[in-house]
């Protein structure tokens, strides 16, 4: 692989934490050139250390993504530092959780700016340096709940489905490019500092699912498309069977989706509201992992317990209930 992707240069965006800098430190292990945009420039910084000692070559841009134009920029430095674009990475993101009526609207709409209009944005400043080549790849990360819903994180699923169904349709747009690719990625729960970035209008404490994979599950997956593009690939957990479920059985998935969110996805305690890293950026958590998979079991909540929260247990619950309503004398289960 590393002589695939030696001296090949790859944007990714969101690349001062989480996902995009465990892609960053992946890409660089095999050699490849990488261009690092965030809005945390000391952050970028840390990360570009990391990616020459892995021994790539690495380029720090801040980059704010909700801005057509600093996107814009990032592409030309890119190209003029190192003379073409072969990877595009669109994977900055925030989230905000809290009750639709309860978020407020600034936040909710950065929410949406970041994650669908960032995605937007960068695919509209490399297409044309792709389009002249006849060749590149863009991946777009997206998440699970862009095929399902998520309690409490309305903007973000919003946002996430718009990033699929607009990568599905700039994919019709591109049918006669054949060497021009668009992936979605869609990741499940990931242990990454999301959570701790996360804006919170819900009175408690966030946590992750119980079930969660590391984001260098995902970084994997990244490097991989860059090699052998892919339409649409889940990560992490059982997003496909939790894709079917809601095919299948949507009502039932719904609500057993909203019960277990309720009960799984906060610590025992209070927390003030927060806009979290949605309006401007945090200076604290710039790993690619959030710490959250380290901790004891009874810090992430009740392990062993029938009210733990994993999207497994999600999907062995609904399975053979969405099983019986593919009979005809199911249909009520719908």
């Amino acid at each position: 692989m590393a002589e695939e992707l030696r001296d090949k240069v790859v944007v990714i965006t969101g690349a001062s934490s989480g996902i995009g800098r465990a892609t960053a430190l992946a890409f660089a292990a095999e050699g490849a050139a990488v261009v690092l945009a965030a809005r945390r420039q000391a952050a970028l910084h840390e990360v570009a250390e990391d990616c020459i000692d892995a021994g790539g070559r690495a380029m720090v841009v801040p980059c704010d993504v909700t801005d057509s134009e600093q996107v814009e920029r990032l592409a030309r430095r890119a190209v003029e530092a190192f003379g073409c674009i072969d990877v595009w990475v669109n994977n900055a993101g925030v989230i905000a959780f809290g009750r639709f009526e309860e978020t407020p609207p600034d936040v909710f709409g950065r929410v949406v700016q970041t994650d669908l209009f960032g995605v937007v944005n960068g695919c509209r400043a490399v297409l044309p340096y792709f389009l002249d080549r006849g060749e590149g790849v863009i991946v777009n990360v997206a998440s699970i709940v862009s095929q399902t819903g998520q309690r409490y994180a309305t903007a973000y699923a919003a946002a996430k489905h718009a990033v699929r169904g607009f990568t599905e349709s700039l994919r019709q747009e591109l049918v006669d490019e054949p060497d021009v690719h668009v992936c979605t990625v869609m990741p499940g729960a990931i242990d990454t500092p999301l959570w701790q970035h996360a804006a919170n209008y819900t009175g408690r404490a966030i946590k992750p699912p119980a079930s969660l994979s590391a984001p260098e599950e995902v970084a994997r997956c990244i490097v991989a498309l860059a090699l052998d593009p892919k339409r649409e690939v889940h990560v992490g957990g059982i997003g496909r069977l939790a894709a079917i479920q809601q095919a299948i059985a949507p009502g039932l998935t719904e609500k057993a989706s909203a019960r277990m969110f309720e009960r799984g996805m906060f610590d025992n305690k209070p927390a003030p509201d927060s806009s979290g890293s949605t309006l401007r950026p945090m200076a604290e958590y710039n790993g690619a992992s959030g710490g959250w998979m380290e901790r004891e079991p009874d810090d992430r909540g009740p392990a062993g317990s029938e009210r733990r929260f994993s999207w497994t247990n999600l999907a062995l619950f609904l399975l053979p209930i969405g099983l019986m309503s593919r009979l005809p004398a199911g249909a009520p289960w719908r």
